[in-house]
C-alpha cells in the first residue's frame, strides 16, 4: 500500500535551516510528480512545492521561493525539502504528497517550529 514517511522536522530559530525527507513506498515513485505541503493550526493545508518525475522542473509557493529547495532521489524513493532562512510563518506540520500541487496528506508529517 502507499506509504509516505516524513522526517527531519524540529525547532529552529529564525534564520535557521532544516532538511526534510520523505520515504516513499507502495507506488511507482519515479513515475509520479511529488509535492510538499504544510498545515498550520487553524489554517487549511497549503501547497509548498512540487517537482517533476525526473526532478528537472520545480515549482514553489511565492512565500518560500528562494529559501526552500525541493529535490528527489528516484533510486532511493526519497523526496527532500531543504529549508533555509526559516521564518516564524513557516511553522507548520509538513508532509509530502503524491502529485503536482497536491495537499492530500497520507503520512503523519513532520513538525517544523520556528521560534526565537
Amino acid at each position: 500500500q502507499v506509504q509516505l514517511v516524513e522526517s527531519g522536522g524540529g525547532m529552529v530559530q529564525p534564520g535557521g535551516s532544516l532538511r526534510l525527507a520523505c520515504a516513499a513506498s507502495g507506488f511507482p515513485f519515479d513515475r509520479m510528480y511529488m509535492s510538499w505541503a504544510r498545515q498550520s493550526p487553524g489554517k487549511g493545508p497549503e501547497w509548498v512545492s512540487s517537482i517533476t518525475r525526473n526532478g528537472d522542473v520545480f515549482d514553489y509557493v511565492p512565500s518560500v521561493k528562494g529559501r526552500f529547495t525541493i529535490s528527489r532521489d528516484n533510486a532511493k524513493n526519497m523526496l527532500f525539502l531543504q529549508m533555509n532562512n526559516l521564518k516564524h510563518e513557516d511553522t507548520a506540520l509538513y508532509y509530502c504528497a503524491i502529485g503536482y500541487r497536491t495537499t492530500l496528506q497520507r503520512g503523519q508529517g513532520t513538525q517544523v517550529t520556528v521560534s526565537s
